[in-house]
């Protein structure tokens, strides 16, 4: 599976975003799929995640209720929505998926996913 990230940008705060995460490749509809950020000096946190058919999402606990995972599989796009930003959410988004079963739980772990896109720059301005 290969995954290239689109859609960042720069934005002031309270601004909305809507990152891209276009996939190809093997069964895109068995993976899970999550997005991260990483600003320098920090490690990578986990975002938000969506499971194989869109059906359960998980959030981190400081972006829920500003942000939205979705996905088409017929697109093969994932989407993360970023609403009320602020200046600390300015980072590097990487999406990432891995091949997972039905019904497994979904991970807030990086090293849980195999697949990973370029990453996409959002810049919230205060």
């Amino acid at each position: 599976v290969q995954l290239q990230a689109s859609g960042g940008g720069l934005v002031q705060a309270g601004g909305s975003l809507r990152l891209s995460c276009a996939a190809s490749g093997y069964m895109f509809s068995r993976c899970a799929v999550a997005w991260f950020r990483q600003t320098p000096g920090k490690e990578r946190e986990f975002v938000a995640g969506i499971s194989r058919s869109g059906g359960s999402t998980h959030y981190a606990d400081s972006l829920e209720g500003r942000i939205t995972i979705s996905r088409d599989n017929d697109k093969k796009m994932v989407y993360l929505q970023m609403d009320s930003l602020k200046a600390e959410d300015t980072a590097v988004y990487y999406c990432a998926a891995d091949h997972v079963i039905l019904t497994a739980p979904l991970s807030t772990i990086e090293t849980d996913y195999e697949y990973w896109g370029q990453g996409t720059l959002v810049t919230v301005s205060s």
